[in-house]
């Protein structure tokens, strides 16, 4: 009998505990879907799990893996896997300009100083930004310095790019500019979300209830069952349940 194509994704009985306090409990599931959902409430533990999957921290208990590298344990190997996009791109921004921030992760690969100008000039070119590169950051909107986080993740060609509720505090037109760009990019995505309309066309959803997952499978079957739960929990009159 064949064996299985190893899973691009696979995360296996993940316990994340900071400070002793569960935050993330037994979390397995595997996929090779090409767009991924998150979804859950605030604090259900999306982006904690985002997190760990982009290996920015390394789970009390259990495995998270992205094309078959052990995320936490070689932190090398999956710069050139996995990149993850913070909400808040001023989180993630460290440099200046817009050619340095995206020139750093570059360099994090021992790329030679030509090779990372070249790939800079590469991903500019690719977006129409080339006029970018030496532009002051803190002059850009939000949804610029937004797209410069996501050129500079694209920029390292990962197989898998996290993305944090990507659409937060951006305006209707600016989210749909990001929306169009996420949908054109030849690489898988996992999108963390609260807002189910979001991940509504996406190949495989994962439904987060209190760091443990609720649910796991297609949109069409999961989101009625997560939404149908969403609107018990906003009818309902207990407010300190609801702001958990």
């Amino acid at each position: 009998m064949p064996s299985q194509p190893t899973p691009l994704i696979a995360l296996e009985a993940i316990d994340y505990a900071p400070d002793g306090v569960p935050v993330l409990t037994d979390i397995s599931f595997s996929t090779s879907a090409r767009r991924i959902g998150i979804i859950g409430r605030n604090g259900s533990g999306k982006t904690s799990l985002a997190r760990v999957m982009a290996g920015l921290v390394s789970p009390h208990k259990g495995d998270a893996r992205i094309a078959g590298i052990d995320v936490s344990r070689d932190r090398k190997a999956a710069l050139r896997h996995v990149g993850i996009l913070f909400q808040n791109p001023d989180h993630q921004i460290i440099f200046p300009t817009v050619g340095e921030e995206i020139a750093f992760g570059l360099t994090q690969l021992d790329l030679s100083k030509t090779e990372v100008t070249a790939q800079v000039t590469a991903i500019l070119t690719q977006f129409d930004k080339a006029h970018w590169g030496p532009a002051a950051i803190h002059q850009l909107s939000q949804g610029q310095r937004q797209l410069v986080c996501l050129m500079s993740v694209l920029a390292m060609q990962p197989q898998v790019i996290i993305l944090d509720e990507p659409f937060a505090g951006l305006d209707i037109p600016t989210a749909m500019h990001l929306r169009r760009v996420l949908e054109g990019l030849d690489v898988t995505l996992v999108v963390i979300t609260h807002d189910p309309d979001v991940v509504r066309g996406y190949d495989r959803v994962v439904w987060l209830e209190g760091g443990q997952v609720a649910q796991n499978g297609a949109p069409g079957h999961v989101l009625p069952i997560f939404e149908a739960r969403m609107k018990q929990i906003g009818d309902g009159d207990d407010l300190s349940y609801v702001a958990g």
